[in-house]
């Protein structure tokens, strides 16, 4: 059943056309409320009633769930078009058509796991730790990892040993710390406890970390890591903020599967040489490690923020929380809603749920808030949003694209899609936002933009790579050939004719088949579509003959084959058949003919001009056969033995 939007102006601050919005969005629209979560709460419950209802309203969300829950019917959905739309300046009706058509949009949920943690607690550090250890003793089982002996108090109603972590691994529920001069309590007798020798390399394993020690962190990007708190221990309200978050974590948990590897298709490695680490050079936790050819994933640190997913030029790891098929829909109906509702030159503005949301709050409630052509997109991955995407909300309609940046965002990541996707569009299409105030953020958006594209719409579907190629053909419809910056996932292989023998080892270990060979003839092969610039062809290659372009060829000859070297084969001397080409066997010909002792004679050095078969005859019917033994003895028979018979 289609959603049904309920309306509110939300105490007549903001003017609502609700024949415009249904007529954009093809929903069916409600009367527009007043004072919907207060005053007309009775009208609420009949909206919520009906089912299948849409609240224009995020701020009092709470209000209308619990009012679901008291009525017994299904939870509503919300959407926000005040904040948004609605105290924004100018004809805001197409736009909120569009945010209402996207947000009835039924979307996958993303994967989880269950996460337990059963309380078991390690807390670091010297008295700060100690006095965290007696708070949080009656929630969890704590054990304190104190410097120095003296730091050992008397007290037993927590554990505590002395040692220095060497490294720690793992996550919530799930880690794993290695101790060196560890030395453990032995309890009784009088006077200050004894301590066991010192040991190195201990191991154990706890749940959370509570790290106090004021020192460096024990673990890559630490504010990303579930289960591990970590306070400056000078700071006595941030103690107490990571105690109190240290001790709701007991319990199971859903941890959300954020990404979703492909390993056949990953171009980490091939037969032991490097190729593509574009993932590991990004990866913010250390999720991520070499495992081989391809890479591995730890689910339990990975802290969903995209950037593999954007760096990836295969696909191999893709975001799954949800699929980026489901963010492509999100903006296609966004601009095709726009448009349709009468909207003009729509501005995409990408910002996550935290950050973000709360500017675009600010500015709307204090400020000018969003201009009526300025779209919202909330993500859950700001670092995820690479150049496909960009491409494809440009080739979608929109002119414009902005990110707006958040304190924690991955500013490199997205600094080269940035470049990229301008360099498969054009400069200034894209833009990152760096506003730290939301008047800041309305004075840039409100400012005139250069770099705006037209172009007929397409849509966006397909894999990452299919749809930046379809995007960038739709925005450059002109261009043939573009050229990329450095490390752009596109491009072409250039062949040094003179170096290359045709070994055709770049065939054999291209992990994308853009390389290949023909069965018939000595012709290396190339399909530039295909071709993911991760430069296992140039790093096996031993003649240094292939060189990469970044580039991206938009005609048709990309998605076809085309010869990059080819030679003549070259005849057996004795039976005439193919076999290698004529610049390899002369090249074999100089270097081992009459310089190598199998080869000394010039008999011995035609034998590497013959095929595989005359060969072997070659060297069967030579004097010097190195196939033929001792003459072969006489065969025994029957009379043999009976001549030795004396009675025979």
């Amino acid at each position: 059943m289609a959603k049904r939007l309920v309306l509110c102006d939300c105490m007549g601050s903001q003017a609502i056309d609700a024949n415009a919005i249904s007529a954009g969005s093809g929903l069916e629209c409600s009367k527009v409320y007043t004072g919907l979560c207060r005053g007309q709460i009775e009208n609420a419950a009949k909206e919520i009633s009906k089912g299948d209802a849409l609240i224009a309203c995020q701020q009092e969300r709470q209000v209308f769930e619990e009012l679901a829950e008291e009525l017994g019917g299904e939870t509503p959905g919300f959407v926000d078009l005040r904040d948004r739309a609605g105290w924004g300046e100018g004809d805001t009706a197409p736009k909120m058509a569009a945010l209402a058509a996207e947000a009835a949009l039924a979307l996958p949920l993303g994967k989880s796991i269950d996460v337990v943690s059963e309380g078991t607690c390690l807390i670091i550090g010297a008295e700060p730790a100690l006095e965290a250890a007696r708070e949080l003793s009656e929630t969890l089982a704590v054990t304190v990892l104190v410097p120095n002996a003296d730091l050992v108090p008397t007290d037993r109603s927590f554990d505590c040993v002395v040692g220095i972590v060497r490294n720690v691994s793992g996550a919530l529920g799930g880690f794993s710390v290695k101790i060196d001069a560890l030395q453990q309590i032995t309890p009784g007798g009088r006077g200050a406890f004894e301590l066991s020798a010192p040991l190195d390399g201990a191991s154990s394993a706890c749940d959370v970390i509570l790290d106090l020690g004021g020192g460096s962190a024990l673990v890559p990007a630490p504010e990303k890591r579930e289960g591990y708190l970590r306070a400056d221990p000078s700071y006595p309200p941030a103690v107490a903020k990571a105690v109190l978050e240290a001790s709701q974590l007991v319990g199971t948990f859903e941890k959300p599967l954020y990404v979703r590897l492909e390993e056949s298709l990953c171009a980490h490695s091939r037969a032991e040489q490097a190729a593509c680490s574009n993932c590991l050079n990004v990866c913010p936790t250390g999720a991520i490690v070499s495992a081989g050819e391809h890479v591995a994933i730890d689910p339990m640190i990975c802290a969903g923020c995209g950037s593999c997913s954007a760096v990836c030029p295969s696909g191999a790891i893709s975001y799954d929380a949800p699929p980026v098929d489901a963010l492509f829909r999100r903006m296609n109906t966004l601009a095709t809603t726009y448009r349709s509702a009468g909207g003009q030159d729509a501005r995409l503005l990408v910002h996550d749920s935290a950050h973000g949301a709360e500017m675009i709050s600010l500015a709307a409630r204090f400020g000018r808030g969003l201009p009526s052509n300025v779209i919202p997109l909330e993500v859950e991955a700001l670092s995820g949003f690479g150049h496909a995407e960009m491409l494809a909300a440009l080739a979608s309609g929109f002119s414009h694209v902005d990110i707006l940046m958040s304190p924690k965002t991955e500013v490199e990541v997205l600094d080269a899609q940035v470049a990229l996707a301008s360099a498969l569009s054009s400069d200034g299409a894209t833009r990152l936002l760096d506003a730290t105030d939301p008047d800041a953020l309305c004075e840039a958006l409100y400012e005139a933009v250069t770099g705006q594209i037209e172009c007929e719409p397409v849509l966006p579907i397909g894999s990452r790579r299919q749809v930046a190629r379809l995007s960038a053909k739709a925005l450059q419809p002109n261009a043939e050939i573009l050229d990329l910056p450095q490390g752009a996932p596109y491009g072409a292989v250039l062949v040094d004719t003179d170096a290359c023998t045709l070994c055709l080892s770049c065939v054999s270990l291209c992990p994308s088949g853009a390389l290949g060979d023909n069965s018939d003839l000595p012709q290396l092969r190339f399909q530039e579509d295909a071709c993911l610039q991760c430069g296992l062809c140039s790093n096996i290659c031993p003649e240094d003959a292939i060189t990469l372009k970044p580039q991206m060829d938009l005609t048709d000859a990309a998605l076809s084959q085309r010869i990059l070297n080819e030679e003549e084969p070259f005849a057996c001397i004795e039976c005439g058949s193919l076999f290698g080409s004529k610049s390899t066997i002369a090249k074999i010909t100089e270097k081992l003919a009459g310089k190598h002792s199998m080869f000394a004679t010039s008999g011995a050095a035609k034998m590497i001009q013959m095929c595989e078969n005359c060969r072997i005859q070659a060297q069967y019917h030579s004097t010097d056969n190195p196939f033929q033994g001792n003459e072969r003895p006489r065969v025994r028979t029957s009379e043999d033995y009976f001549s030795k018979r004396k009675d025979h």
